[in-house]
């Protein structure tokens, strides 16, 4: 039997006031799927095209209490819903809900903008995003042109996003959301193969602040972020290794690192250290702290942890440490 959940009405301070979903609620919430359809039979990224078949075939028991250590860390402070999955064929990079969509928190409505997937192995996760955000009765939509979701969209306050295309998604879908959803959307070009979504180059650590890979994108579309928010710099090589695939979880900042599989010494543990260090700085200036999560059986996927994570809201965003 349906549950209803009864708007009061009431003010969000008032004690018999109740969320009519995630979005409202007074918490972090995040939505994540378990990896039960998660494959790399087809491989639909470089960094997948780069390894051999048997090479990028995920340990599913790894891949599994991988999963649950992400699950458990968002849950001590956040609430962490569940993407059910309907089958297991076909949808081999559900777990990646990073791509499903945005939730458009600027707006009091908080409608879902659902993802129009350029990747041929993922077209079929958009009914599935669709009909969970409608059965919790958020207003849907499905984005007219390509699009996938809020690893390509990041929300840097207000009704300010910076929206990525050229390789997934289409400026022209930025342009119906602006018309339709009253947002201002800095526009800029991916060009680099391996960084081929806007959460690796781009990841607001404040409502000020933003990292940003300045030196992949042209001059005039830096200009017009630094109108918006105040850029934090950061290397080719840190975004390679990941520094903006990140999520901020209360005043913690979440990052995926495998250090400890990485022999000591070598360039690829040399590179991942420099990574987490430059994170760690910019955490420290801000008073947050930073915790790393080994999701190593995800980058067979090309996927690091942003790309695991969908906001349902923008919480932990709603209050400043310093």
């Amino acid at each position: 039997m349906q549950s209803t959940i009864i708007d009061t009405g009431a003010p969000a301070d008032h004690p018999q006031y109740q969320p009519r979903n995630p979005t409202q609620l007074e918490r972090p919430a995040f939505l994540l799927n378990a990896p039960f359809s998660y494959s790399t039979e087809a491989a639909n990224n470089v960094w997948m095209e780069e390894l051999r078949p048997q090479d990028r075939v995920p340990d599913m028991r790894r891949a599994m209490a991988q999963f649950l250590d992400l699950y458990r860390f968002l849950a001590g402070d956040a609430l962490v819903c569940i993407l059910p999955t309907p089958r297991i064929d076909g949808l081999q990079d559900l777990v990646f809900t990073g791509n499903l969509g945005i939730v458009l928190t600027h707006l009091e409505r908080t409608p879902v903008v659902v993802s129009n997937f350029a990747s041929e192995p993922r077209r079929d996760e958009t009914e599935v995003g669709v009909r969970f955000f409608e059965l919790f009765g958020y207003e849907t939509h499905v984005a007219p042109h390509k699009f996938e979701g809020e690893a390509e969209l990041k929300h840097l306050h207000g009704n300010v996003y910076a929206g990525g295309y050229g390789q997934r998604s289409e400026p022209e879908t930025y342009s119906w959301m602006e018309q339709v959803f009253d947002m201002d959307v800095v526009k800029v070009r991916e060009k680099d193969p391996y960084l081929y979504h806007v959460d690796c180059t781009i990841f607001p650590i404040t409502r000020e602040d933003t990292l940003v890979c300045t030196e992949l994108f042209e001059r005039e579309e830096v200009a017009e972020l630094e109108k918006r928010t105040n850029i934090i710099d950061v290397s080719y090589d840190h975004c390679f290794a990941g520094i903006c695939n990140s999520v901020r979880c209360a005043n913690t900042i979440v990052n995926s690192s495998h250090i400890h599989e990485l022999k000591a010494g070598t360039e690829d543990y040399q590179l991942e250290l420099r990574k987490n260090r430059k994170l760690e700085d910019i955490a420290a200036e801000h008073a947050m702290e930073v915790s790393y999560l080994n999701l190593s059986e995800y980058h067979k996927g090309g996927a690091l942890l942003s790309c695991m994570v969908m906001h349902l809201n923008r919480y932990s965003y709603e209050f400043t440490l310093l």
